[in-house]
């Protein structure tokens, strides 16, 4: 199974996924690239930016609800 494909099953079990979450699961640093590719092949991704304690941003995603 391709990184892809492990992230959209990721997404499809109705899991939210960030950049770290994606690393420490798929090995994977190009987490927006998937998404992007998802994206294009019709999946309804959700983008949601979370602010960390430190007041860095990054974003989480998730299948938004039909």
């Amino acid at each position: 199974m391709t990184q892809k494909e492990a992230i959209k099953r990721h997404l499809e079990a109705g899991r939210t996924i960030t950049p770290l979450e994606a690393l420490h699961e798929y090995g994977t640093i190009r987490l927006g690239a998937h998404i992007h590719e998802l994206r294009k092949e019709g999946m309804n991704v959700r983008t949601r930016m979370i602010r960390s304690f430190n007041g860095k941003s990054y974003a989480e995603y998730s299948l938004a609800k039909e």
